[in-house]
């Protein structure tokens, strides 16, 4: 199988304003894609749109290589903002509930309680759950017909450090057994605990789609050159190192990616008269990638 999802130029439009503009993404076999982006960046839309939640303004997506679509219902699995729970029952009463509603077997409710951490819960009203347990009730939930998709609208949002830990692993494990997990959130620090790609938007468009390594790569070193003439300097510099991951910032070029040999760059803008005043390079580290790249997609 070549990928799981894949949307072509999906767009929404509310009121003549585009909450989502134009996205193209690839979701492969065995991911954990993280789909990343500032709140009200158009992310829960995007995801209502490929569970046929809402009904796209333009563009198509299409599942299992095209053999499935947003009915089939038994191979994706999906959690979009908050659960639907009832608050005065039990855990196993609510998904037994859900079972009965979706025509799954009521005798796996058991194994997903174990599976999600909830099996020591007993009579205990949802209503008295944590944040951390009812998301993870509703990932049961979600887990019912045993889907090879898992969808997750920000799961971990609002949970505190031993829930999101809480979580995080229970993912880590899923994706273990197979599962493939499409997952939004403005958390990036955690996403990048368990993405093995990711697909950055902003204002409703898709920046960039990225993998893990390549994240990794590209936010190990930044290089600032301080110099006299950034444009020409950057034309200089994408003649040596490619045009990708070159920016200029407050007059300052920005290299975000590593410079086999700083010397032969600067000595390639020597002798064009460039002068260059400073070199400086820090550690940026993914969520300040991340950052800039949302800021990007908003200009």
């Amino acid at each position: 199988m070549k990928y799981i999802l894949q949307t072509k130029e999906l767009t929404k439009v509310y009121s003549m304003k585009k909450a989502v503009d134009n996205v193209s993404l690839t979701v492969k076999p065995g991911d954990i894609y993280g789909f990343v982006g500032k709140n009200g960046a158009g992310k829960t839309t995007f995801i209502r749109m490929i569970l046929g939640l809402t009904r796209a303004t333009q563009g198509s997506c299409s599942f299992f290589d095209g053999a499935g679509d947003a009915g089939d219902r038994r191979r994706i699995g999906s959690l979009v903002e908050s659960p639907a729970l009832y608050k005065n029952l039990s855990a196993r009463q609510n998904l037994e509930l859900y079972c009965i509603m979706t025509g799954s077997d009521r005798a796996s409710a058991d194994g997903l309680l174990e599976l999600v951490g909830l099996s020591d819960t007993g009579k205990k009203r949802v209503a008295d759950f944590s944040l951390g347990m009812k998301q993870r009730l509703g990932i049961a939930m979600a887990l019912v017909a045993d889907p090879e998709f898992l969808v997750l609208d920000e799961p971990i949002n609002g949970l505190d450090p031993k829930g999101i830990v809480e979580i995080r692993e229970l993912l880590l494990d899923l994706n273990r057994k197979g599962k493939t997990i499409f997952i939004s959130s403005h958390i990036l620090g955690e996403l990048e605990k368990i993405a093995t790609c990711y697909g950055i938007i902003s204002s409703g468009r898709l920046v960039e789609e990225i993998t893990a390594r390549q994240l990794q790569e590209m936010s190990m070193e930044r290089t600032m050159i301080n110099t006299d003439s950034p444009e020409k300097a950057r034309k200089i510099a994408a003649g040596i190192l490619g045009s990708d991951n070159l920016a200029i910032e407050n007059g300052i070029l920005c290299v975000s990616k590593k410079i086999p040999n700083i010397g032969e760059l600067t000595n390639e803008m020597f002798k064009n008269g460039i002068i260059v005043s400073g070199i400086t390079s820090d550690n940026g580290g993914a969520e300040e990638y991340f950052l800039r790249k949302m800021e990007e997609g908003q200009s």
